[in-house]
């Protein structure tokens, strides 16, 4: 086979497996009309700007241009950032999003004077205009931008940081170009000695390969390849880094990652309580790993054999569409409505790009806007249970802004990011629940029950084992030592050591790992994986286990958008986040597996 043909090009996909994105423009030249009249409709800002503390009505008239200015130009950037990610090669496409993010950088300029204006306001005025019927569907709005009192600057100040923002797009920019278009991983021979190029789509399936020497080798030359570019990705992560560090200081925050907390609310506690708890949960991975290697009857356990599964009789092999199917049975628990209109999603609506092509975004995600349907792009491989998996959890995000955009208006119907994975995980708990309800044999017991154990290792620990590398380059920045290479990959080796265990073999290139986790460009994101699992788990253990009013619950919260506070949202749902109970619930689950398997395979 030649590995050079190997992939698609995106003229070659089907059309029936891409997403249809007609909902938002029919043709790029309507996407074109309404980006030319937005360029012409935002500069109205000046009309309200110097007005907001003269009276509600004044105020209330800004806030509504404000987010007329934002839906529209969130349809636009949903569009063209879409198009973008189909092929990273298109040029034209490219184009268009780097001027729908330029025209964002100018809306996000031109209408930066608002908060400094509400701030502005006399406190007695301002809970004077809260308590006026004018501004009724505003006021939890206006008291999340109070709360910034003490972090907002001076008109001219916000406005200077508001025209930063492209600029400070670079380093993500430049590592998204480079990690999905230039980097070449380089080329592998499967077992039957044909050559597969390694893709950012198909190495986790190669680190599942049943040969060693296939999955190592893939491991070692996808490692080279980083490892010839290191000094670059060193130098983007660390541009920003910096760059968080700038805006925090800037607006008189201790550290990036009181702002990251702050901005949604979330006690520091939340974040150091899951570390915490997970250092004391280490034990229960190490056994794991134990088990892996005596299954697996080697001499030494290597990073490259975690993934495999632990069965060798057993080829995973599934559609797309049995995968939708038996997605929709396993959502059964959340009622017909969620059910039809996710299953009608992912087979006729057009919401998933289904199928890896050249050029293509690595990974998974769900996007959209409130004018639009929730999109998920995929790559989808039939021979990965994780792409089942992950089209699951992708399922969870779009119901959940379905839903949202369904019951909220625009200005309450995002959800913050600390939520954000509680519905595409609960879905993959169902998923779970429903594989090892079927008529299975012992085999196929042990293999799901390995995905399971995995799964939490992936999203628990390992999301956790990023969070605290991320808050001690952080604090390594903060404390004004220098972030070089070196640094990087010392700070990540000390945490392979620490949540591998001394049974697992860490070769040294492993530490090349901390530079190709895309998720480092959004800083304090990661730890939301792992406070997300927990509360989902939680969550779906209520539901299953309760009756309409527990389900009534879980619902109501993924209605709810961004209507309060993410701690308030879960507390709504049943379960409290403050608490270290839902963490502690999932590890124990986790150690539950663990001696489960070590059991069945005794």
């Amino acid at each position: 086979m030649d590995a050079k043909v190997e992939l698609e090009t995106r003229d070659e996909i089907s059309e029936d497996s891409k997403w249809n994105l007609s909902g938002l423009y029919s043709a790029d030249d309507a996407w074109q009309e309404e980006f030319n009249a937005l360029e012409k409709d935002w500069k109205g800002y000046a009309l309200h700007q110097g007005k907001l503390g003269t009276s509600p009505k004044a105020l209330k008239a800004c806030l509504e241009f404000d987010l007329d200015i934002s839906r529209k130009l969130e349809k636009l950037y949903t569009y063209a950032h879409l198009k973008n990610d189909e092929d990273k090669t298109n040029t034209f496409h490219q184009g268009n999003f780097e001027r729908v993010v330029r025209l964002a950088t100018q809306v996000s300029q031109a209408g930066s004077f608002i908060r400094s204006e509400i701030m502005a306001i006399p406190e007695t005025m301002m809970n004077d205009f809260l308590q006026d019927k004018t501004l009724a569907s505003f006021k939890f709005h206006l008291e999340r931008i109070l709360r910034y009192r003490k972090h907002t600057l001076s008109e001219k100040e916000e406005a200077l940081l508001a025209s930063s923002q492209e600029m400070a797009r670079a380093a993500r920019e430049g590592f998204d170009m480079l990690d999905n278009a230039d980097l070449k991983l380089g080329v592998v021979k499967d077992v039957d000695g044909e050559d597969i190029t390694i893709t950012q789509g198909n190495l986790q399936s190669l680190m599942q390969n049943y040969d060693r020497r296939v999955r190592r080798e893939a491991f070692e030359t996808s490692s080279t390849a980083y490892e010839g570019h290191q000094f670059t990705y060193a130098s983007l992560l660390s541009s920003s880094v910096k760059k968080d560090l700038f805006y925090a200081r800037s607006r008189n925050y201790a550290s990036v990652r009181e702002q990251a907390l702050f901005s949604e609310n979330i006690p520091v506690a939340v974040y150091n309580n899951l570390i915490q708890s997970v250092h004391q949960n280490l034990p229960s991975l190490y056994k794991y790993f134990d088990i892996r290697k005596r299954l697996l009857k080697l001499d030494e356990l290597h990073v490259y054999d975690c993934s495999v599964p632990l069965v060798k009789d057993i080829h995973w092999h599934m559609s797309y569409q049995e995968a939708s199917e038996k997605i929709s049975e396993a959502l059964k628990p959340l009622g017909d409505d969620y059910v039809q209109t996710v299953k009608k999603g992912m087979l006729e609506d057009g919401w998933v790009d289904r199928y890896e092509n050249t050029g293509k975004r690595s990974g998974a995600y769900s996007s959209g806007c409130y004018d639009s349907n929730p999109f998920i792009l995929m790559n989808y491989r039939e021979d990965n249970i994780n792409s089942l998996y992950t089209l699951a959890h992708e399922a969870g995000h779009s119901m959940h802004s379905y839903y949202s955009k369904k019951n909220q208006p625009y200005l309450y119907a995002d959800y913050t990011i600390f939520v954000a994975e509680v519905a595409s995980t609960f879905n993959e708990a169902l998923v779970t629940r429903y594989l090892l309800g079927q008529e299975i044999d012992r085999t196929m017991r042990i293999y799901l029950l390995c995905r399971e154990i995995d799964n939490f290792r992936g999203t628990l620990y390992r999301q956790t084992m990023f969070a605290e590398f991320e808050h001690l380059i952080y604090q390594t920045a903060e404390s004004g030592e220098p972030l070089t290479g070196d640094a990087f990959k010392n700070i990540y080796a000390k945490l392979l050591k620490l949540y591998f265990g001394e049974n697992v073999v860490l070769d040294d290139c492993l530490a090349l790992e901390c530079f190709r986790i895309p998720h480092f460009y959004f800083s304090f994101y990661v730890y939301k994986y792992a406070t997300g699992i927990s509360a989902a788990y939680a969550l779906a253990d209520r539901v299953l286990a309760g009756g309409d009013r527990e389900l009534n619950d879980y619902l109501n919260f993924i209605k709810s958008g961004g209507s309060k506070y993410p701690i308030d949202l879960l507390k709504g749902a049943g379960v409290d986040m403050t608490s270290p109970e839902p963490v502690a619930t999932a590890l124990e689950k986790f150690s539950t597996l663990v001696n489960e398997l070590e059991i069945l395979t005794a």
